[in-house]
């Protein structure tokens, strides 16, 4: 999963945790909130009924109270105010807010209630107990509503942020995409690999661009000095086999030879042969990765199978091997050099017939893709390949033992070989295989458009 997914999913997680955290949150201090609340308006009202009993007198405040509908108090019974006159020497009580249930025309209700004693402060006025209760429904009401709009506002926030920190995150990693897109896709070697430094301000991928930089260089210069000694290697190596086999053809032309001799040199004249083998398959290697050989030709893949599977047919046939040929769609590939491509299949065909058990069976399948694209595979049914063997199919000079009994030993340099001339040809070589049921070997040619790469 990308860096940029998993921080936007940790964004989103993060915040659904905060939403949560506030639906069990909002609750009980909306809750306080509402009480808060009335309690103000409770206080404010006390004030307002204060300042007109000072105003017009505690009579005045009575008559109007008596002159007034009381509509709420009546009908809804929300809010009430009543004024209680207290004996003489009464003591004053302290004022307290508390909940309490009052009867109101037959019916109990719940109020908060901010009960206070106002003391004498005219002549022949006696203290006087006030109340001046709100309904809890009110309270309710209000936590709700309350409640309804913390949420609404905390979900808001929560999305607005998450959008914020995608668009954040996604601008912050563009150099990284940069950096993943321009120089490390698509590269199926060092030498495709762009210097130019990327855009960015940030100090740790300026750093990782400078050192992915430095790193290359070192990889392009070992690769450089391998295929140079390779090459250097292979071409010392070819003049003094070819010395050598010539000598050993002399002295099997001597009459006076011993046969125990002659045999004796028929046998090193084999080990020659392998060694001059071993040499020019270097030596093809170390060229098709100098780019020494040309992509100038369009070669059909239906063809160049159908001239190896007729050189290989007399080994197919010594092992009673059937071969199935199924290529569909355009196999035409219009920048191709058709010596190295015939050798690729012959190396896949001849594996194939190798590596199979006796009475199998090869199968190839060609089908055309999207963009120019095409997939061949060669399949065979031979004891297939152990997936701890799989990584290294391909690396020259590893040798293991194959699975199954009666399997040749190693793999040689035919498959390095053929990963080599399939990345010249802009192509990826992988390998599928099951213990006991075979192995595939699968081609994936790029577009026909595609720039061809000049090293592996």
């Amino acid at each position: 999963m990308r860096l940029e997914v998993k921080l936007a999913l940790y964004n989103a997680l993060s915040k659904l945790l905060l939403v949560l955290l506030g639906a069990l949150a909002i609750p009980p201090v909306m809750h306080r909130a509402a009480v808060a609340h009335t309690d103000l308006r409770l206080r404010y009202k006390q004030q307002r009924v204060l300042a007109l009993i000072d105003r017009d007198g505690l009579e005045a405040f009575e008559r109007s109270k008596r002159a007034e509908s009381d509509a709420d108090y009546n009908i809804l019974k929300q809010e009430f105010i009543t004024l209680t006159p207290l004996p003489a020497g009464t003591p004053l009580a302290p004022e307290r807010i508390f909940e309490e249930p009052r009867r109101v025309d037959q019916q109990v209700e719940e109020y908060r209630i901010l009960q206070f004693t106002r003391p004498a402060r005219r002549p022949g006025e006696t203290a006087s107990q006030l109340e001046i209760g709100s309904s809890l429904d009110l309270i309710d009401l209000l936590t709700g509503t309350l409640q309804q709009l913390a949420f609404a506002l905390l979900v808001a926030a929560s999305l607005v942020a998450v959008v914020m920190d995608g668009a954040v995150t996604h601008y912050l990693l563009r150099p990284l995409r940069e950096l993943i897109n321009r120089k490390l896709r698509g590269i199926r070697q060092p030498s495709d690999f762009r210097f130019e430094p990327i855009d960015t301000d940030t100090a740790d991928f300026r750093k990782l661009d400078d050192r992915l930089n430095a790193l290359m260089h070192q990889v392009q210069s070992a690769f450089a000095k391998e295929r140079e000694f390779m090459s250097n290697v292979s071409h010392e190596l070819l003049t003094p086999v070819s010395i050598l086999q010539s000598r050993f053809e002399n002295m099997l032309q001597d009459p006076s030879l011993s046969e125990a001799h002659a045999q004796q040199i028929v046998e090193s004249q084999r080990t020659l042969y392998r060694l001059r083998n071993t040499v020019r398959t270097l030596l093809l290697i170390a060229n098709i990765e100098n780019a020494q050989y040309l992509r100038d030709e369009p070669v059909r893949l239906s063809t160049a199978l159908a001239d190896v599977a007729e050189e290989l047919e007399d080994r197919r046939l010594q092992r009673e091997l059937t071969l199935e040929v199924d290529l569909k769609g355009n196999d035409l590939r219009p920048h191709a050099n058709a010596s190295l491509l015939h050798l690729l299949l012959r190396n896949l065909l001849s594996n194939a017939i190798k590596y199979n058990r006796e009475g199998g069976h090869i199968r190839v399948l060609g089908r055309e893709g999207a963009g120019g694209r095409y997939t061949l595979r060669v399949e065979d049914t031979g004891p297939g390949i152990a997936p701890a063997h799989l990584p290294y199919l391909f690396d020259r000079f590893r040798r293991f033992n194959a699975t199954g009994p009666g399997s040749p030993e190693g793999y040689g340099l035919g498959l390095p070989i053929a990963k080599t001339i399939a990345g010249f040809h802009g192509a990826t070589l992988r390998t599928e295989s099951e213990v006991g049921r075979g192995t595939a070997f699968v081609l994936d040619f790029g577009s026909v458009d595609g720039p061809a790469p000049t090293t592996v």
